[in-house]
């Protein structure tokens, strides 16, 4: 019987080879562990079939394994008895240098594998981190627009509605995409409540299960260990020759794309004391494609205890222009629309500035009283938000 053909997705096609990639990777570990305990602690000559046997399965494996970058493991595995040969003649040698080099000859090929799979977790990384954001950002809002929906239903009440369907196609798409990934501390609760699905079920996927997972999730496709390029050896060497000229203090934000500022503004609020539950809001026909962020602004108070306050953020990245009143008649329109959960505090960040007219309407809608109050982050205040944290001035290349 032959097999039936599938019908791909180019992400799909993309995945199914990096997964077969995978299991040839898991295939190698496997083979090399087993190889591995077959070396004798000793010196012994003589045949080992199975040893053999395992050694050709491997190199039938390696043979499979794409280039990573260009690059994948050039590995030899030594035979049976080169491996006593090469022991006996460091012992009769006496030297320990010779039989520490031979250890660690035998050993390299377990080192040569980890490094592909290093290798292998970041291009699969970069391969899903997009689609993985649309996901995440695809279940915020339809839970989001769930509970509007339905509003405040009982504990015990079975939710039928198509968009509780939906978040449950959202986490069962995510969890394809995490692939061998760990999965985040609270995701089977996630997914015991996602298929109970009753109204005590929602309220935990909103206050607990979700919160945590995103967090994970978020964390690990953005996280601390991806290194920056570094074009110096020796930081001494820097600081040997005394160098002089003028401090820059603008920031070159020409250098980010409109998606990059708002991942910029993302990562600023993500990593701040007294912000929580950052996320993207997907923001429909908007005309320059863009989505807001929201997050949780957090103020701790001695005499009235913690104050949570939902910030909307909107993020302009324009170099040329700067927010006038046109801009911001169109934002009190959008404003009707932030109305579940209630907003407190909006905030307009822009790599470009704001008219005299639009800051003199601003300061006259906080002045009344009117809600949500506007904060303005011009360029020059992003600028100021920056100097104290140059790791992100770094990361995004702004200098």
């Amino acid at each position: 019987m032959t097999a039936q053909k599938i019908d791909r997705s180019p992400l799909m096609e993309a995945l199914h080879q990096f997964d077969a990639v995978e299991a040839n990777i898991a295939k190698l570990e496997r083979l090399w562990d087993e190889i591995r305990a077959l070396v004798p602690t000793g010196i012994c000559f003589g045949p080992n079939p199975e040893y053999e046997q395992k050694c050709r399965s491997f190199d039938d494996i390696l043979t499979t394994l794409p280039k990573i970058d260009g690059w994948k493991p050039d590995i030899q595995l030594l035979e049976y008895n080169e491996i006593a040969q090469n022991r006996f003649d460091a012992h009769e040698c006496g030297m320990i240098e010779a039989e520490i080099s031979i250890e660690t000859a035998i050993d390299s090929p377990g080192q040569s594998i980890r490094e592909y799979r290093h290798k292998f977790n970041k291009k699969r990384k970069a391969l899903t981190r997009d689609v993985l954001d649309e996901r995440i950002n695809a279940f915020d809002a339809d839970l989001r627009l769930l509970r509007q929906e339905i509003g405040e239903i009982e504990p015990s009440s079975k939710i039928e509605n198509p968009l509780f369907d939906r978040l449950r196609e959202h986490i069962a798409e995510i969890d394809v995409l995490l692939g061998s990934a760990s999965r985040p501390t609270r995701w089977h609760d996630l997914r015991r409540h996602l298929g109970f699905g009753e109204g005590s079920d929602l309220r935990d996927i909103e206050k607990f299960d979700w919160p945590q997972v995103k967090a994970e999730v978020r964390k690990s496709l953005y996280g601390a260990d991806d290194p920056l390029p570094i074009s110096i050896p020796d930081l001494a060497d820097l600081v040997a020759v005394k160098p002089k000229g003028k401090i820059i203090t603008e920031l070159s934000w020409s250098n980010l794309s409109a998606v990059d500022f708002e991942r910029l503004i993302f990562t600023l609020i993500s990593n701040e004391d007294g912000y929580e539950n950052p996320e993207w809001l997907m923001r429909t026909n908007a005309p320059d494609k863009g989505r807001d962020l929201s997050v949780n602004r957090v103020s701790t108070d001695a005499l009235t205890g913690i104050i949570r306050q939902r910030v909307i953020i909107q993020c302009k990245h324009w170099l040329t222009a700067s927010i006038n009143i046109s801009e911001l008649a169109t934002l009190k329109e959008q404003m009707k629309l932030w109305n579940t959960p209630k907003v407190e505090v909006l905030i307009m960040a822009t790599s470009g500035r704001f008219t005299a007219d639009a800051v003199t309407w601003i300061e006259q809608h906080n002045s009344d009283g009117q809600m949500p109050r506007i904060e303005m982050w011009a360029e020059s205040h992003l600028e100021r938000l920056l100097a104290s944290r140059p790791a992100l001035i770094a990361e995004f290349n702004l200098r």
